[in-house]
């Protein structure tokens, strides 16, 4: 029986049994576990522990394993084999989209090497075909294994090319229709073509309506279609409404999840895709990038600070509101930009519908700043500063979670506009940027609002 979940002991039996070069003793632990579950376990194990579990498990099961390998682990444990090897070992066994995914981890000389060692000149082809595509396109996603019978089928001919093609697709969702040119018609579920007549035509039972993408379709419009319309799988065609393939629920996940790994990675401040167990260096690289700015950002705030350095000196009780207003400033726009960010992912914000959010978005921004002004205008008068001191902070504690709300709510859009990615606007760069602007707006309010500076 498979665990759900991995044993800390069953595991520690594993590396004993493999250590020990006990194969029987280690098949019958590893059928303890769900594939997902031995791919945890490459994360902690050496190269030559990997191949022994690899050259021992049942082979379908094994790229079970693969799949559920991130990138860089796979890429270390590609460097275990000969192109050949990885071919025969694995790229055989898997469906085009799967092999795709493995090749792209290798670089372009081994890539070469790999489909040269391919048999089968159709699955080959394909393989290729998919390679022409980006990776977040739904070319990218797609897989070429489907089943699609022709619309002048009976239903008895339809069973038999189904038995004939299952055998090499894993996942049997949808049968599609075509006409004798490939051109996607529509699709028959298999419980109609069950309960049909043998006799029966394809074209009286199948249903014409359907959602497709064509494969230049980006990955973020497929996963949209496919939440909207509830489905778990999706024909891509060509500009000919030719079936090129489909795209499967599990590949959108992955999609959707490396997408949100990366967004949340960029709103982190890292400037590319890394993982915990990567080199010094290459995290290194990620993070100092924004590391940097920041720091260029704190250069400018210090600068601000600076040339207002005889007005705090008249009034030091000023420099006590200076992390306040740089905090709710910082915290006001991400939340804005966050937003909005959230919208342009889910298409619920486009052009017409622009304006009509800043306008939202003024109002809200206008009632937290006027709520979040009272409050500090509360505090400080109570505490014992002096009315005008307390009524700047306060004017400029509004003014600057309007100003950084506006700024949030813009930056995304225009970052959209030209094609970078908005959830940039969630990161660092929104919040240094209204740390800077937001101190130098505070002490030119404390220069209109307070005689003494």
């Amino acid at each position: 029986m498979n665990q759900a979940i991995i044993d800390k002991e069953l595991t520690e039996k594993l590396l004993i049994a493999i250590n020990e070069g006990n194969e029987v003793r280690a098949l019958e632990i590893l059928d303890e576990f769900f594939a997902e579950d031995i791919a945890e376990i490459f994360y902690d194990i050496d190269l030559g522990q990997a191949k022994y579990i690899s050259a021992i498990l049942d082979k379908d099961k094994m790229v079970n394993v693969l799949r559920a390998l991130d990138d860089d682990i796979l890429k270390r444990f590609f460097k275990g084999y000969t192109s050949q090897e990885i071919t025969e070992y694995f790229i055989d066994y898997l469906d085009s989209d799967d092999a795709v995914d493995i090749i792209n981890n290798l670089d372009s000389q081994q890539s070469e090497e790999v489909i040269s060692f391919i048999k089968d000149e159709e699955f080959a082809q394909d393989v290729i075909s998919l390679l022409h595509y980006e990776a977040n396109v739904a070319g990218g996603l797609m897989a070429k294994e489907l089943i699609a019978v022709r619309l002048d089928w009976d239903v008895n001919q339809c069973i038999e090319e189904i038995r004939k093609q299952a055998e090499n697709v894993e996942k049997v969702f949808t049968v599609y229709v075509v006409n004798s040119k490939n051109i996607l018609q529509g699709m028959v579920s298999l419980k109609r073509i069950i309960l049909a007549k043998p006799i029966a035509k394809i074209s009286d039972i199948y249903k014409e309506e359907m959602v497709s993408v064509s494969a230049n379709t980006s990955g973020e419009e497929v996963a949209q279609l496919m939440d909207k319309y509830d489905l778990v799988a999706l024909p891509v065609i060509d500009s000919k409404s030719r079936l090129l393939g489909r795209i499967t629920i599990d590949d959108v996940v992955d999609f959707i999840k490396e997408e949100a790994d990366k967004d949340y990675q960029m709103a982190s401040g890292l400037s590319e895709s890394v993982e915990s167990t990567d080199k010094v260096w290459i995290l290194t690289r990620a993070r100092l990038p924004w590391l940097i700015i920041g720091l260029f950002g704190g250069m400018a705030s210090s600068s601000i600070i600076s040339l207002f350095e005889g007005d705090i000196t008249a009034v030091p009780a000023l420099a006590f509101f200076m992390p306040l207003i740089a905090a709710m400033g910082g915290n006001a726009g991400v939340q804005s930009a966050a937003i909005v960010v959230q919208g342009l992912a889910n298409n619920t914000i486009n052009e017409s519908k622009i304006w009509k959010k800043i306008s939202k978005e003024f109002l809200v921004s206008l009632l937290n700043g006027l709520i979040c002004s009272a409050i500090i205008l509360t505090y400080t008068l109570f505490t014992g500063y002096q009315a005008d001191l307390s009524l700047t902070v306060a004017i400029s504690l509004v003014s600057i979670i309007i100003f950084a709300s506006i700024m949030g709510t813009f930056t995304p859009l225009i970052l959209n506009k030209f094609n970078i990615d908005p959830a940039l606007a969630t990161g660092p760069f929104i919040t240094t940027l209204n740390d800077v602007i937001g101190l130098g707006l505070y002490f030119l309010m404390g220069q209109l609002l307070l005689g003494a500076l």
